[in-house]
């Protein structure tokens, strides 16, 4: 039986707040807390709320630097100002000729780093594409060429990689000259953890879109499109493509959007 769990008798008070939080009911409490095993996914919800700290994941121990107490009433970002910076959210498309560094790229990922994935699997990968862009974008259209009937946009890159000089921009791209890619066994996992680096780079001052485009190549070949990442885990899918830079153009209000439907049953 394999223990996840290194928990301090001495430290523990028996308040049983592990307990009641372990949806694996893995954690029992009598003088102290115990560890049950063989159900625990380390999703740290025991750690995070010991008052003692009293309990340490062991798959973690190396990484107690990333430990931060705070304030659990403590709400650090007001609502008011969040629906307001997710009102200024838009596509951005039109981008200075100006590539992000690694530095920067590092803390957008760190976003990633505190996302949510299913069953606590952590399987998320991220792939930047830079100086590999247009040798990877000649495989897409390789790939989503059979849709061309179906998609004038599919065709207008087709007629792009022909002749570029008939047409001002990529019409998959535009201005854009970097794309993060996102693949994990779980869609869910994966569009949420790009959706955090998105947000953390509109508060860096860049921008980007998604292209669904992009990801018909993994929907109509996966296998072939995996081939250009060969040390990725084929049994993952690439479910985000987003196009980032910074912003040539800066927008100056908000604009209204269709209703959010809700029903409440």
């Amino acid at each position: 039986m394999e223990l996840k769990l290194k928990i301090d008798a001495e430290l523990c008070t028996a308040c049983r707040q592990c307990q009641q939080v372990c949806i694996r009911d893995n954690i029992v409490v009598d003088d102290f807390a115990v560890e049950v095993g063989g159900k625990c996914f380390e999703c740290g919800h025991c750690m995070a709320i010991c008052r003692e700290g009293a309990i340490t994941l062991k798959s973690f121990e190396d990484k107690l630097d990333r430990i931060t107490d705070y304030n659990p009433r403590e709400i650090i970002v007001e609502y008011d100002d969040l629906r307001e910076f997710l009102k200024r959210r838009r596509s951005i498309r039109w981008f200075k000729n100006k590539k992000i560094d690694k530095k920067t790229f590092d803390k957008l990922f760190e976003g990633a780093y505190y996302s949510p994935s299913a069953q606590n699997a952590q399987d998320v990968e991220f792939v930047v594409l830079d100086e590999k862009l247009d040798e990877f974008m000649d495989l897409v259209y390789d790939i989503i060429k059979v849709k061309e009937d179906e998609f004038f946009r599919i065709k207008e890159f087709g007629d792009y990689l022909k002749d570029n000089t008939a047409k001002e921009f990529h019409p998959l791209l535009w201005e854009g000259k970097q794309l993060i890619l996102t693949f994990s066994t779980d869609k869910t996992s994966a569009v949420i953890a790009n959706t955090r680096i998105e947000l953390l780079a509109y508060s860096l001052g860049l921008g980007g879109f998604y292209s669904l485009f992009i990801l018909k190549a993994d929907e109509l070949d996966h296998d072939k499109l995996m081939e250009f990442f060969p040390e990725l885990d084929r049994n993952k899918h690439m479910y985000s493509a987003f196009i980032i830079g910074y912003p040539k153009k800066r927008f100056r209000r908000t604009i209204p959007h269709n209703d959010i439907k809700v029903k409440y049953i």
